[in-house]
Order: C-alpha cells, then structure tokens, then sequence
C-alpha cells in the first residue's frame, strides 16, 4: 500500500510533465522514474501497433503483453508472429485461468456469452479482466492504446489517468490522435497490421463477438452488436 501511495503522489508531477513532451520522450521519462515497472498492453490493433513500433525501433525498456483470451482471430495470431519476427522479439502472453473457465464453460456453455450481459462479462472477467490484474501486478505504468475517437466515454480522458481500479498510471499517448494518423504511421513505417482492418473491422477483439461495422455505424459497432450501446465495454478499462 506506501508503495500505491507514492506512485499515485507521483502521478500530477508526471502528468504535467507528459502533456508537454513527445510520446518517446514521454516514454523515457515514464521507464526513468519506474524502472521495470513500465507495461504495454497490446491487443494487435493499430493503434497498438504504432505504440510496439515506438517502444521497440527506439529500445524503450517497456514490457509488452497480450491477453490471450483463447478465442481470438486467426489473423490476430497472424499479425503477432509477424510483430514477433519483425522486430526480433517475444510478445508475452497471459491466460485465462484454468479452472475459472472450465467451470464456466461447464455450467453455462461455450456460447453463454449470447444468451445475456451479465454472462458476457463473466466471460470477459475471466478471459481479460482477471489476467490483465496478474498482468498489471507489481508494475506503476500501463500504457495503453485509447483513443478519444473510439467512443464518446473517451473522449475526457487525460494523457495519463490513475487507474484507481488497479492502483496504477495509464498512460494514452494516442488518445488525440484520429484514424488518418494512424493509418498514416503503420503505412510509413510499414508496420506489420491485422488485415482485418482492411475487411471493416474497426475494433477486433474475440472472434465471436466482433464483425465488421457498416457505412455510418460508429466505432464500438462492431463489438457486442447484439447489446445496447451503453454495455459495450468488457471491464478492461474504467473510467473514474
């Protein structure tokens, strides 16, 4: 709890500071003051991609992880290895654990996720919400790839937020930047992508709760079409 204490005292400090740097020297500040506490979490997107690109071509010492959920896209494995061999690394995978979902499969089946909410986020506890705790476990900075443009809950955030839920910094460094931006870096640095993006697919997370979204459909359509707009987050990120 002390150590919670003063990573949280640090956080005004450090958020006046980021607002006026660049991303990679906000990067360096941030593995500066919390050495080997600084987290990527990566899910493929790109957004996260540019981010894995920043961190690795400038040797930023960032870990980076994904949550292996078990039920992702072929291609999203695809875009991982190619991350991997890319850049010469090991992206570090977590996963859900064992006996919390063998007994929600056993009770409720394979596709409960359907048939309501709250079935839904348990299966989203248990496939993301519960790994990323061990995975947040013990470090002071989550990087994360949040964008104001993906739903209107984003739009006031902060480059960096205390994330009270898990007793830890966010830091969003691409939370101003807009799809154009993005899609400009990935192609100029020829970072490896998910070509889903290119089939319509906006937000990608698990295989049987993401589709591509329609011509004037927003951002968050293509997760979880089946629920009403306001249920559409999984649990990974609370807004204070």
């Amino acid at each position: 709890m002390p150590e919670t204490i003063q990573i949280q005292n640090h956080h005004t400090e450090i958020s006046d500071k980021v607002d006026r740097l660049s991303i990679i020297d906000s990067l360096f500040l941030l593995t500066e003051r919390f050495p080997e506490q600084v987290i990527f979490s990566t899910s493929f997107s790109y957004e996260d991609q540019v981010i894995t690109d920043l961190i690795l071509t400038n040797n930023i010492p960032v870990s980076i992880f994904t949550l292996d959920t078990g039920r992702l896209f072929a291609e999203t494995y695809s875009v991982w290895n190619s991350t991997n061999e890319k850049y010469a690394t090991k992206i570090k995978a977590f996963y859900p654990d064992n006996s919390l979902l063998e007994v929600y499969i056993n009770d409720k089946g394979p596709n409960a996720f359907y048939e309501s909410i709250d079935n839904r986020k348990d299966c989203c506890f248990i496939r993301k919400v519960e790994p990323l705790k061990r995975a947040l476990a013990g470090n002071a900075v989550w990087i994360t790839g949040l964008r104001a443009e993906h739903s209107p809950e984003r739009k006031d955030l902060h480059l960096t937020e205390w994330d009270d839920n898990n007793k830890i910094i966010k830091y969003n460094p691409l939370l101003h930047w807009n799809n154009e931006e993005v899609k400009e870096y990935i192609n100029k640095n020829n970072v490896p992508y998910n070509i889903l993006h290119d089939k319509g697919f906006v937000s990608i997370g698990c295989a049987p709760c993401t589709r591509a979204i329609k011509p004037g459909e927003d951002f968050r359509a293509g997760r979880w079409w089946w629920e009403n707009a306001e249920n559409k987050e999984c649990g990974l990120h609370v807004h204070n």
